[in-house]
């Protein structure tokens, strides 16, 4: 296993990002599934200068994009989305996709159980073609009921991979499953080898480490369950608008380099634009919790 981490929770250069995380441990990146704002060649030559590989991407699923929509239209321009990100870490030389198929944020349906899961089976079986001849590999991933109503639980996302293909993984995320699971320690011992990726932020979705969530167990479960990827960070830190406020510099007042798009994903989760200090710090809360269960260190 190696120390990952997303970079959708703060928008600022990916050079920034990059020398922030080589400086706590961290192999590689799964990059903001957003392919028009990275070139493959410069892209590819920043990751190299900083010794931090591509591990791949998540969908990131604003606005119309939704692989289960009523529309025909609105589904086709999600695939088509979804392609483009299996092309862009494809050219990164990636691994994975990370797929969330519905619109984050989205919790009423717009049709029968059974009409909608019939469009996203085709939708995402449409996208693992694209992936097979790319040479990328799809990660299902279930959200906690709060952030979509399609699925929420490890065997739901399992569901949808095997009716794909048995090449089909999923993703478990652990802020998600201590919300959503009967059993953590079964949802992932179920996933088993179909398990392609797992994201880490704590209970309360700050930096692994500053919650409840018991890391030498999932961890240890994680290894004798033979799981060998990354261990991809993805703390979305809430913010605490009253004065018990424990971080009260947390939040970047005058936000810059941020689409109105994003600043409303990121506000949807509860979270704002963090200052670089408290989003540094909870890079490196990860890092020293993660890396010795590992059997890693941080570096000198």
């Amino acid at each position: 296993m190696h120390l990952s981490t997303h970079n959708w929770m703060r928008a600022e250069p990916l050079e920034v990002t990059l020398k922030r995380i080589k400086k706590f441990g961290y192999e590689s990146i799964e990059i903001s599934g957003e392919p028009e704002q990275y070139k493959p060649a410069e892209t590819r030559a920043l990751l190299k200068e900083h010794g931090i590989r591509c591990w791949g991407a998540v969908t990131l699923m604003l606005g119309e994009r939704n692989l289960a929509a009523k529309d025909q239209g609105q589904r086709e321009r999600s695939v088509q989305y979804v392609k483009d990100v299996l092309t862009m870490v494809s050219e990164l030389d990636g691994e994975i996709i990370t797929l969330v198929p519905g619109t984050v944020g989205k919790v009423t349906p717009d049709a029968t159980e059974a009409e909608e899961w019939n469009w996203l089976v085709d939708a995402t079986r449409e996208c693992f073609t694209h992936a097979k001849k790319v040479g990328v590999r799809i990660a299902v991933e279930p959200l906690n009921r709060f952030e979509t109503y399609i699925f929420n639980r490890g065997e739901q996302a399992l569901a949808l991979a095997d009716a794909v293909s048995p090449e089909c993984g999923v993703c478990l995320d652990a802020y998600h499953i201590h919300m959503e699971e009967f059993d953590v320690e079964e949802a992932i011992r179920k996933a088993g080898k179909r398990l392609f990726d797992f994201h880490i932020a704590d209970n309360n979705r700050f930096a692994a480490g500053l919650g409840t969530i018991d890391w030498p167990k999932i961890v240890g479960i994680l290894k004798d369950i033979g799981y060998d990827g990354a261990l991809t960070n993805e703390f979305v830190a809430p913010v605490d608008r009253t004065p018990a406020n424990r971080y009260p510099d947390m939040v970047e007042r005058n936000p810059v380099d941020i689409s109105p798009e994003q600043l409303k994903f990121i506000q949807d989760h509860g979270s704002s634009v963090l200052t670089e200090k408290f989003y540094t710090d909870q890079m490196r809360i990860t890092a020293e919790t993660i890396l010795p269960l590992i059997g890693k260190k941080m570096p000198a």
